[in-house]
Parts: C-alpha cells; structure tokens; sequence
C-alpha cells in the first residue's frame, strides 16, 4: 500500500533512471537526477523545522521547482508555491497565514522575496541543492511520515479578503492519481504537457500522472500563452500526447486561430477543467484532433482535483451544455436541496457535495471557514461523516450525468480560477477614492464588471488594483456611476446593475 507520493519518485528512479523525466525551457533531469536532486534537497531542510510544517516556495514553474517540492516532502513538510506574478502585497497576505519558517527561491526572485520575508528565512535553492544527502536521516523522516499528513498547500480567494490556503495530504493525491491514470491510458510512453501554474491545483494531474506512469513532463513557458502560433510549435516540436489542461489555456488557441496555423496531431488526449468549455472551441479541436480522446473534468480544489468526469461522445450534441458526468471510483458526489435532503430525481437543483478520501485535510489556519465548507453528512446520521460543500449547484439529466449549473453564492469561477467577489470588492472599497463598489460577473461573457461611487479615475484605480490584486482578478471594466440602485430591502440592485453593464 502506498502511502507517500516519494514513492513514484523511487520506484521510476530504480526502474527507469535514464528516462528523461523533466524538461524545462533550459533543462532537462532524468528520474536519477530528480532524485538524486531532491534527497539533497530534503538533507539539507531536514531538521531545521518540524516536519509537517509548511515551506513556501517563490520561484517561476521549472524543472528545479519540481525538485524543490519533492525536496520538501523528503523533509517531512509540505510545499505550498508562492506565484511571482502576484503583488507584494498578496504575498504578504498568504504569507501572514501560512507562517512558514522558511522559503525557498533562486537568485533571479531574492530581491522580490526580501520584499516579504525576513533575510534568515531565506533559501537559495542552488545552495540546498549542493548538500550531500544523508539517507539515515531520511529515512528516519520518512517513519514519521504518514499516508494522511499534507503534500502541498495551494491559496484561494477568500470572501474575508484574506486567502484561503487549501491543505492536501499523500492519501488524497494518491487516491486520485491511482485511478486516474489507468483510467484515461497515461502511460511511460506518454509526454505531458504542463499548462498550469504550480500553485493551481490543475497541475496537480501533471506532476503526479507523471510520476505514477513514469512519463515525461514539458513545462511550457507562460510567455507562450500569450503567443500561440509559438506554443502550437512547441507543443509540437516536443511531441505532447497528454494535455491536461485549464478551459481558458485551449480557448486561447482556438479563440485566435492557432489550430488552423498548425496541428498538434501527437495529442492523444486532451483532458479540460477550471469552468465551462464553449462548445464551438470543444468542436475547433475535435474536428482538427479527429483521433483524439476529449473528457470534460470537474471538482473544486478542496476535493483533490477532480471528482466528476464525461468523456466526450462525437456522435452526440453538447450544444446546450456540457455534462460535468459521473463520479470517479471511490468519491461520492450528491445533490442537497436547500433543506439538506437529498435530491435524485432529473431536472432538480441542488448543491454538489463530495464525500471519500480525496477530500482536502482543510483550510490552513481557518478552522471556522473549514467547519463551514467540510461539514457533518447531514445524511449521515450514524457516525460523523465529513462532506465537502462544494457551493455549486448542479442538475441531473435524465440518462444520469451530472449538469453543472452555475453558482449558489458570490463566489464564481474564472479564468479557471475561482474567486471570491467579496475580495474583490473589498479591494476595491480599501482604495482611497472610493465611496462605495460592487463587483458583477457575467458567467455567459466570462467578464467580470466592477461598479463604484467615488472620486477616483478609472485608470488611477486600475493601477491601484494591481499593486494590490492578481490581474485576474481586476475587472475588465471599471465604471464610476454617481449612486447605485437599490432594491425594496435597500440592497444594491445587482439584476439592475447587470442590465446596465452593457453601457460601461
């Protein structure tokens, strides 16, 4: 039985050493080498912190990243990736949760990373990297360890403006990935291309499908999202065949063309999460990836990746909508109507919840808010019995697929991320300048509108904005208006704000 994700790692290394595990922009490792990287790593952060304890890393996604995480776990603790492209001030924020004692980063991100954390927190990756490793202590570590301790951390928003750090153990990765594998035919043959950023948990399915079916990873170079015809060359060029990638990533292409440039044709899967895919994109890369396995993944991040799924059928019409499916071995997903019975039958709406190993161990720091979303089973009335609420509401068909229907709350996903409209507004009220503000989304245009009375200019409070917040999560469009309407409750009126936003 397994019970840490090192595991994969050892037994690639001990079966196929030589295999080039690892490619980057500027370099590649074999299993030994990531291996061998990542014990020395792990030596070198043994002992300077309990194990279990979080180590944050502020790096861009590379090759010597992966090594950094597994490192981490060689250590007893638990990685959780700090993304450069955000503010200091978000930083700031995750790292005022978190707490952690230590934070690992290169020479290109040290100036940025002293910007947050204090000088002896820090440390210079290639400087752990040099460390010869001690296999006692290791291993002495690794009998501490168990199956249910945290992996990995990632950060969402949160409503009380404060980030939510999600913590996943070995157990529900493992779990996952030991389906998921077989189940979609990830092979050693397989080269994956990696899409997502490290602190999404969409690249969870790369790192771990990688190193379960001793494939090969590529990480893509973000500038190459930016530049299509360049991707679909690269994409190509290093003859990807598994792309596990965010909704918004394959959108990208298409939206500009990209598959009439040129054609990907060693793709023999593309597997697509992070929120509703348009049909007509779905239908650009069936008609040019003719041969191609397409499958349609849903799950919030507290559950493990994903916990539903629907492989596409060519000879059927998705034009209405696009089933979310079918649970996955070994995860319960059911429907709660707004008295927390349980609803079955067709065309009902009800709140998605999740039961079984892969649920998250919680939020880090935050035993309220993880009370609140991983609750008893209220259709459990034996023994406790955690559920994740996953704030998505969903509908039967009448063949039995799962129907993800929109939101219950202010939190929405975009961009494959998922985002609290109450941070965003809350942001957006710290600003001087600013009176009052309301943030709406429009789920069908994928936009995000933000509303204000203030004195502040559109422009000024943009730059304001992304000192302070992801750019994903700044609204598109920024309207000053003299006063909001209201509803008969003296509430903002956001059904009539919505109806304005065609004018911002």
């Amino acid at each position: 039985m397994l019970r840490n994700v090192l595991e994969y790692l050892e037994y690639d290394a001990s079966f196929c050493a030589d295999k080039t595990a690892l490619i980057d922009e500027n370099k590649s490792y074999t299993y030994a080498q990531w291996l061998d990287l990542s014990r020395r790593i792990g030596t070198a952060l043994a002992g300077r912190s309990g194990i279990r304890k979080p180590i944050a890393v502020l790096m861009e996604k590379s090759a010597d990243t992966l090594c950094a995480f597994m490192g981490i776990v060689y250590s007893g603790c638990f990685y959780v990736l700090l993304n450069p492209e955000f503010p200091e001030s978000r930083l700031t924020q995750i790292r005022s949760v978190l707490q952690p004692e230590f934070v690992i980063t290169d020479e290109e991100h040290l100036a940025q990373t002293e910007a947050v954390f204090a000088k002896d927190q820090i440390l210079l990756l290639p400087d752990l990297m040099k460390k010869d490793e001690d296999p006692a202590l290791l291993s002495r570590i690794r009998e501490e360890v168990i199956d249910t301790d945290p992996l990995y951390a990632n950060f969402t928003s949160g409503s009380t403006g404060v980030p939510k750090g999600v913590v996943v153990g070995h157990k529900s990765v493992l779990d996952f990935i030991e389906i998921f594998v077989p189940m979609f035919g990830i092979s050693q043959e397989d080269i994956i291309a990696n899409q997502a950023p490290f602190d999404f948990d969409v690249s969870v399915k790369d790192i771990y499908s990688s190193l379960k079916a001793a494939a090969t990873l590529v990480i893509v170079p973000k500038r190459f999202f930016f530049r299509p015809a360049e991707l679909l060359d690269f994409i190509c060029e290093h003859k990807i065949s598994t792309m596990i990638w965010a909704v918004s990533a394959l959108c990208l292409i298409t939206t500009f063309h990209g598959l009439d440039y040129r054609t990907p044709d060693t793709v023999k899967r593309v597997l697509f999460s992070g929120e509703v895919m348009p049909y007509k994109h779905l239908k650009t890369w069936m008609e040019k990836l003719p041969e191609a396995e397409f499958v349609n993944l849903y799950g919030p991040t507290e559950i493990t990746c994903n916990c539903t799924y629907h492989r596409i059928d060519r000879n059927k019409d998705y034009s209405e909508k696009i089933p979310i499916g079918r649970a996955f071995p070994n995860e319960h997903v059911f429907l709660l109507d707004e008295t927390d019975r349980e609803v079955t039958e067709p065309g009902k709406t009800g709140e998605i919840c999740v039961r079984g190993t892969a649920l998250a161990l919680g939020y880090f720091r935050n035993p309220e808010q993880t009370e609140s979303a991983f609750c008893v089973n209220p259709l459990n009335t034996w023994y406790p019995e955690r559920i994740y609420r996953t704030g998505d509401l969903g509908q039967y068909a009448e063949d039995g697929d799962l129907l993800f229907c929109g939101r219950k709350d202010f939190q929405i996903k975009y961009m494959g991320h998922r985002i609290e409209i109450e941070e965003i507004e809350r942001a957006i009220s710290d600003v001087t300048g600013v009176e009052r503000c309301c943030v709406i989304f429009d789920e069908a245009k994928q936009r995000l509108y933000g509303f204000y009375v203030g004195s502040i200019e559109k422009k000024e409070l943009h730059t304001t904005l992304s000192e302070k917040l992801p750019i994903y999560m700044i609204p598109g469009t920024l309207k000053q208006i003299e006063s909001f309407p209201l509803t008969k409750n003296g509430k903002i009126d956001r059904k009539a704000l919505m109806e304005r936003k065609n004018r911002a």
